[in-house]
């Protein structure tokens, strides 16, 4: 159980403080509600550019990495579809200077044109290196297209093309930040050795003065339906030829999101599942396996992929994987098989909040959602899951045409 308070302040910043004793730690996480969702269909990646740039420094702290170190602390970020998040992680006793810091570059960001140069040759060079110049980087950039055509979540944090980043001008971040990046739409979660009433108050003397703007409306185009079938085959110079199934699936707050997160864990965690046992192991048509969910806010995709060994012919092996997910959707899997990934779906999630980092960021993600307590509830909607309900929600999204496939196929074939 993490327990913790909230408080909103005048301008309508919400606060959550989570006290633990046990380290000597605080953790200041700043989460705006700003994602490459909100972004235009012609000027992508710009959260995540945003993201780079509030490092470049604030009117009173032009060096904001450089008074994380002094108080003997260490920061980062981090850029999703749905929210764009902050965090410092410092010695108790200086907190103030993280809070200085954010509240510094909440109100005088330094935004001009040396800046925003340095950042963008720095993301340019980020997506050429990470989607362009490895083995199966492009991979998101082909697929999220082939399965979104309405929905901004076709296109990755970073963006549809290097192109974009390049062509970003200064009134466009400024109009970005003054859009985004207010109070209201920001959650501070402090979490450490800290008192809440204490951080309520800290939070109050270093934001309490900035002015309250509303928040943007919130006004993302619905995905509609998938009703056919769709694929796309492309060849590349990589080790070993792909594929790559794309399901939609129902966003983070649906009832039926966790038996799709326990849905990929009996598929592919680890190599007593389902597709490494029958896949790999069994039928050797594949090196490897996997099976995620994106946790995405709104409707997501539940992605299949594997590498295939190089005697494997392409379309048997996706039928194969095709005949996997449908064994889920015909046969009501065991008790035991089900009690087994919850009990993994439990160590994990309490390992994903032993820290106060962890705990920082888990508090104000949740409360983004609508609920900071969802960071104690969850696991409980993952234990009321049937062996049901996983047949009944494999059934509903393992249909034909509700699946996007990349074929991915080697030069050397």
């Amino acid at each position: 159980m993490v327990n913790f308070l909230k408080h909103t302040l005048s301008n309508g910043l919400a606060v959550i403080a989570h006290r633990d004793d046990s380290t000597p730690m605080v953790t200041v996480n700043m989460l705006y509600r700003v994602g490459s969702r909100n972004e235009h269909p012609n000027h992508t990646g710009f959260a995540h550019l945003f993201e780079h740039l509030m490092f470049g420094g604030s009117a009173n702290a032009p060096q904001y990495d450089m008074h994380v170190q002094l108080a003997g602390g260490e920061c980062n970020a981090f850029t999703t579809a749905d929210f764009t998040s902050y965090y410092v992680t410092l010695p108790a006793q200086n907190i103030e200077t993280a809070l200085w810091l954010e509240s510094d570059r909440l109100l005088n960001p330094l935004l001009n044109e040396k800046t925003l140069q340095i950042q963008q040759q720095v993301v340019i060079e980020e997506f050429n290196q990470r989607y362009l110049n490895q083995p199966y980087g492009d991979v998101s950039l082909l697929l999220r297209p082939l399965a979104y055509k309405a929905h901004p979540y076709q296109w990755n944090t970073i963006g549809k093309s290097a192109d974009h980043i390049a062509a970003a001008t200064l009134s466009d971040v400024k109009l970005f930040f003054s859009k985004f990046y207010t109070p209201a739409n920001a959650i501070l979660a402090i979490a450490g050795n800290i008192l809440p009433e204490q951080a309520f108050l800290l939070a109050q003397k270093w934001f309490g003065d900035i002015r309250h703007t509303a928040a943007p409306p919130d006004s993302v185009t619905p995905e509609p339906p998938q009703t056919e079938p769709r694929s796309l085959s492309v060849r590349r110079n990589v080790p070993a030829a792909a594929i790559y199934k794309a399901y939609h699936m129902p966003p983070r707050l649906h009832a039926d999101y966790h038996a799709c997160d326990l849905i990929s864990e009996i598929l592919s965690g680890g190599k007593s599942a389902r597709l490494y046992r029958r896949l790999v192991q069994e039928a050797q048509l594949f090196s490897s396996v996997n099976a995620y969910v994106g946790g995405d806010m709104d409707a997501g995709l539940f992605t299949v992929s594997g590498h295939l060994l190089p005697q494997t012919d392409m379309q048997r092996a996706n039928t194969a994987v095709e005949a996997e997910l449908q064994r889920l959707c015909s046969e009501n899997i065991s008790e035991y098989e089900l009690e087994k990934v919850k009990n993994k779906m439990e160590s994990l999630h309490v390992f994903a909040e032993s820290t106060a980092m962890q705990k920082a960021i888990a508090l104000a993600c949740a409360e983004m959602m609508g609920n900071a307590d969802l960071i104690n509830t969850d696991i409980e909607s993952y234990r009321r899951v049937t062996t049901g309900d996983v047949r009944r929600v494999a059934g509903s999204i393992f249909g034909s045409e509700n699946c996007s496939t990349l074929f991915y196929h080697n030069d050397h074939a």
